[in-house]
């Protein structure tokens, strides 16, 4: 199956795990629970799902790779323990508690978080020394005689044989203990998860116009050849990364992650490719309705591959804006409720505007560290709790000396309402931009199939999807007719109605 099914196995599974009965136990008691275990090749997104998962379901994450433990840190080291039985004095063997075991208690220590998954990477690679301990864990989830807290689910994953010299075959005992999920390479899956990471332009284009160089292994006379989807995915950030600090992106970086000589030259000669188009058609002039009848009978004359690149360039362009108003609008959502609360604390009396405001930042602080330490925050949910903090920070700064309510809280709705207004016009500017794209490819793409394209990615991505069910855009459903259209003033209303402070 491909990665987006089996994180869907693997959300279900855990859930299902997760569930307890009247009296508050779990129905499936942990040495009852098998443990996920992901079959699929490296680099292909085994980890991230991982990730996604825990933030998503609200839980703990801790990850270990087990090629790097030995029996002694996975088990725990043996010490002699003075005992008596029945009169009779003896020492006995007894194990300090595993690494892994312990890494579980300290974060719930530390966070507060009760349920979680224990995630085990590279549990088919583990020495000979340690195989047999691992069959004990993945049958009773203890290590020696400590054992994974109730409310920790185990997921494990490993390496299919041909890819991996070190992997041990199972025998039937130990797959007969496992809940299998086997999982292959799929770009059009892929591709959603590239779009919320913000995987570059040149990337998704080239990979779009060559869907099979995305992911391939080779033995070769040289050794392996290969290509993961952890491999694009790592040198996109560079790419960009290079491109902010004015740095040449060359072959020679790009060969550092594209490990197939033939696919490394192709994308090297792409990416210039690419930075050619993007000067030439002056993108920024597209999006801004302002493109020259020379850019236009350019594109009309452009080969399909060319299309396809400038295409790219223009999703890319116009995403970034919609994704900002996306972020923007659930961040001012977010300081919706949290300044309705300010409004219930300044009521009480005695009480400082500005010591309440900073009661209030040094909570979200607390959530952001812990959410950070233990998985249960995704990457854009830190985002946009650090950009609700820079805002309560600006707007304590309002307050400062300021001690009657009814005054801090008319500085604080005046400072937000000027905000949603900032909101309202970045989003408008944002939706004519995606206007004027589909303008533009309407003239000079009236009767090719670059349009459908366009609505198809634009449906994939989640930050545009979300963009336009919410504010609405009138070429998009009239290219898109099998979409069922509903009144979305309506709905726009409501979000902008609940963006206040009355």
């Amino acid at each position: 199956m491909n990665i987006r099914d089996a994180k869907e196995q693997i959300k279900n599974a855990i859930t299902a795990y997760f569930t307890k009965d009247e009296s508050g136990d779990y129905i499936v008691p942990i040495e009852k629970q098998r443990p996920v275990f992901l079959m699929g090749p490296p680099g292909i997104g085994k980890t991230a799902i991982m990730e996604q998962i825990a933030s998503e379901l609200g839980v703990g994450l801790i990850s270990y790779s087990m090629t790097h433990h030995t029996r002694q840190s996975a088990l725990g080291l043996p010490f002699i323990e003075h005992k008596i039985y029945k009169g009779m004095e003896c020492d006995i063997s007894e194990y300090t508690m595993s690494e892994i075991i312990a890494a579980v208690y300290d974060m719930m220590e530390e966070t507060g978080v009760e349920e979680g998954i224990l995630f085990l990477d590279e549990i088919n690679c583990v020495s000979e020394t340690l195989a047999p301990v691992m069959l004990q864990f993945l049958q009773y989830k203890v290590f020696g005689r400590h054992r994974v807290p109730n409310g920790w689910i185990v997921v494990t994953a490993g390496n299919p044989p041909e890819y991996n010299n070190s992997v041990r075959e199972f025998d039937i005992v130990t797959w007969d203990r496992l809940k299998r999920v086997d999982i292959t390479p799929d770009f059009d899956v892929w591709k959603e998860y590239a779009y919320q990471c913000g995987v570059h332009a040149s990337v998704m284009t080239y990979l779009e116009i060559k869907k099979a160089d995305f992911y391939i292994v080779e033995s070769t006379v040289e050794g392996k050849s290969f290509v993961t989807a952890r491999g694009w995915d790592d040198l996109s950030q560079m790419i960009q990364l290079y491109e902010k600090n004015d740095i040449k992106v060359d072959h020679k970086l790009i060969e550092q992650y594209i490990q197939n000589p033939r696919i490394a030259k192709d994308f090297s000669v792409y990416y210039d490719l690419y930075l050619k188009y993007k000067s030439d058609y002056q993108i920024e002039s597209i999006i801004s309705g302002e493109a020259s009848s020379e850019i236009k009978e350019s594109a009309k004359k452009a080969k399909f591959d060319e299309r396809l690149s400038l295409i790219g360039m223009l999703l890319d362009a116009v995403g970034e804006d919609l994704k900002a108003a996306v972020e923007s609008g659930q961040i001012m959502k977010d300081l919706t409720a949290t300044l309705v609360e300010f409004k219930k604390l300044i009521s009480k009396p005695k009480k400082v505007p500005s010591d309440i405001m900073a009661d209030l930042i040094s909570e979200r602080r607390g959530l952001l560290v812990t959410g950070k330490k233990s998985g249960t925050l995704s990457r854009d949910a830190q985002y946009r709790l650090k950009q609700q903090i820079r805002i309560l920070e600006n707007e304590q700064e309002l307050l400062l000396g300021v001690d009657k309510s009814a005054e801090a809280f008319l500085i604080i709705k005046k400072d937000f309402e000027a905000q949603v207004k900032h909101l309202k016009e970045s989003a408008k500017d944002a939706g004519k931009k995606l206007s004027n794209m589909f303008i533009f490819c309407e003239d000079v793409f009236p009767d090719g199939q670059e349009l459908l394209i366009i609505v198809t990615e634009l449906t994939l991505n989640p930050h545009t999807s979300t963009y336009i069910n919410k504010y609405g855009c009138e070429e998009y459903f009239k290219h898109n007719k099998d979409l069922l259209v509903y009144d979305r003033q309506k709905q726009i209303e409501a979000e902008l109605a609940a963006l206040k402070l009355d």
